[in-house]
């Protein structure tokens, strides 16, 4: 039997520095619409279905790579609805289920959106310059 290819969407290789589930990345740094999206990832596959989370987390880098935080942050990336029907339907690369990551991430999409939403209003000098940073690394 021949072995099967993907040629899907890859993981980064680290989670960014900006990425939201991050432990160390500061609160405020994103709109709250992207932080709101974090939690319908939470639960078992059941519970995303009702979240309706089916589509994959791309890093906010804007590179095409999957965000290696969304990915990280479950014990099993294969706990992710949106991954296993990426998989299927070839838009996922078959990497992404071994991926594991030594960064802090927080353990729940909800855990990463409070802390994100904290300071959404206010969000401190590190905050601004990471969002500076990204903002010169997008063209926006």
């Amino acid at each position: 039997m021949a072995e099967r290819v993907s040629e899907g969407a890859c993981v980064r290789k680290t989670p960014c520095a900006s990425c939201p589930y991050r432990r160390g990345v500061p609160s405020g740094v994103w709109a709250e619409a992207e932080y709101a999206k974090l939690a319908k990832y939470d639960g078992e596959i059941f519970e995303q279905v009702q979240q309706q989370a089916e589509g994959l987390f791309f890093c906010h880098q804007d590179d095409g790579s999957l965000c290696a935080g969304w990915v990280g942050h479950r014990k099993d990336p294969s706990d992710l609805l949106a991954l296993r029907v990426a998989l299927v339907e070839g838009r996922a690369d078959l990497s992404v289920l071994d991926y594991r990551t030594d960064v802090p991430l927080f353990d729940s999409g909800r855990a990463a959106a409070e802390h994100g939403i904290a300071e959404l209003r206010s969000p401190s000098r590190k905050a601004r310059e990471v969002i500076d940073k990204v903002r010169r690394k997008n063209g926006r």
